[in-house]
């Protein structure tokens, strides 16, 4: 028994996405695909190819300026360029005493926060101060209020030569470009454009992502019954679109009719990139090639070496809008998202599309000889240990992980694999 088989991982091999002719078929054990299902499985792109294939099919987004408030979440489209100087003025970095000179000092005044003038101080002379305050002319360093004694006017503490002073342009001088276009505004980057008096900003705002989750079997409500299979697609997409700095729009429930998917995807206007599960395949209830091929579209992908995941899609319409298409087991939708659907949405950020992570499988993982495996996996001190329960149709497994290794195919067992984040927002994807 391989390391694989004894984690749990075997259904990945019991239950494949095998795609031909004749619709989707399992070759678990006493089942063997035919000439049209291999070969169907050995022209699918190679997963890195359809990754890459993914990216550079999107485009960036419009570039729009908005109010710092607004632009959360976006991505710079140009740099952030300083037009001040900051701090404008030496400023006190404690509360305490602005000081000149050696001590003992005599206090004469204190300078508040919003004081403009803060005059000057002779040797010897010392001002109470606020932190942020702008210090007096002539003062060598701050002592700190938790440092000082005072005994009537005179004071004594330790004060080093410059010491708690924020000297003017210490953090930028005009023109100094302080981040390059690019980079995704959080929290931070708010503040610092605030610091240097701006009130607006150049981004690529995030792109609207739209779902269409299609079956006639499934159920919204309660579990699973003989003939209803509750959907785990849907709870999961919009989490999804938002860690990969998408907006998300409602998710819509279809019936396995073409006739609906294709009124469907003409409705989504208002979205970049629109997400169809469950009708990727090629048996007699998918329908989104057909639907695609009347509505003019032109398929960028078409099927994937890699388990779970095989029958994903990637198509653009005439109007530019791209298409993935979902396949219907929850883990392989995942994979597919994150196959080609995360490097769409890094694209169309304006972001590019990085190189993933080599880490360490101690114990190894069983190879496809033809396909990409993504097994979800926990890293440890050791390094990283199949959590099993990777099957198509399973989410035990990857809930349970922190990543999914990416395992190349070959003859026999790998130690080494890729590291692709299960949450799209988990670390940076791009750079």
């Amino acid at each position: 028994m391989t390391p694989s088989q004894a984690s749990g991982e075997r259904d990945v091999f019991d239950n494949p996405e095998w795609v031909g002719e004749a619709g989707p078929v399992q070759d678990g054990p006493g089942k063997v695909p035919t000439a049209g299902h291999l070969r169907a499985r050995r022209d699918a792109m190679p997963w890195d190819v359809a990754r890459r294939l993914a990216h550079a099919a999107a485009v960036p987004g419009t570039v729009v300026t908005r109010t710092l408030h607004e632009a959360d979440g976006c991505v710079l489209a140009t740099p952030l360029v300083s037009s001040v100087t900051v701090p404008p003025v030496d400023r006190a970095a404690m509360d305490g005493y602005a000081v000149r000179g050696h001590g003992p000092w005599r206090v004469v005044g204190h300078v508040e926060a919003q004081r403009a003038d803060a005059g000057a101080l002779e040797d010897g002379q010392a001002v109470g101060i606020v932190t942020g305050a702008a210090v007096p002319a002539g003062a060598t360093s701050v002592l700190r209020s938790e440092d000082a004694v005072l005994t009537d006017s005179v004071l004594e503490g330790p004060a080093g030569e410059g010491r708690h002073i924020r000297r003017a342009g210490e953090e930028c001088r005009p023109g100094e470009q302080l981040l390059p276009a690019g980079v995704v505004v959080g929290p931070a980057v708010l503040g610092l454009a605030a610091t240097v008096g701006l009130n607006r900003l150049t981004v690529i705002p995030p792109p609207t992502v739209a779902a269409l989750v299609t079956g006639d079997e499934l159920v919204h409500r309660g579990p699973s019954a003989p003939g209803r299979v509750r959907d785990a697609i849907g709870p999961m997409l919009p989490g999804l679109v938002r860690r990969a700095g998408a907006s998300a729009r409602a998710v819509r429930q279809l019936p396995d009719s073409r006739s609906e998917l294709m009124d469907a995807l003409r409705s989504e206007t208002k979205a970049e990139l629109v997400l169809v599960s469950g009708s990727s395949a090629s048996g007699p209830a998918d329908h989104l090639r057909p639907a695609l091929t009347a509505l003019g579209a032109e398929l960028i992908v078409d099927g994937v070496a890699c388990r779970p995941g095989h029958p994903q899609a990637l198509a653009q319409l005439p109007d530019g809008r791209l298409v993935l298409g979902l396949p219907g087991n929850p883990f392989a939708a995942l994979v597919a998202f994150l196959t080609l659907g995360v490097p769409v949405l890094l694209r169309m950020r304006g972001l590019p599309l990085g190189d993933l992570p080599q880490i360490v499988v101690p114990g190894g993982v069983e190879c496809h000889p033809h396909d990409t495996r993504l097994v979800p996996i926990r890293r440890t001190a050791h390094g990283a240990v199949p959590v099993g329960h990777g099957g198509a149709a399973m989410l035990r497994g990857p809930a349970a992980a922190d990543a999914l290794a990416v395992v190349a195919p070959g003859p026999s067992e790998a130690i080494a694999a890729r590291l692709l984040p299960l949450d799209p927002g988990a670390v940076p994807w791009g750079g």
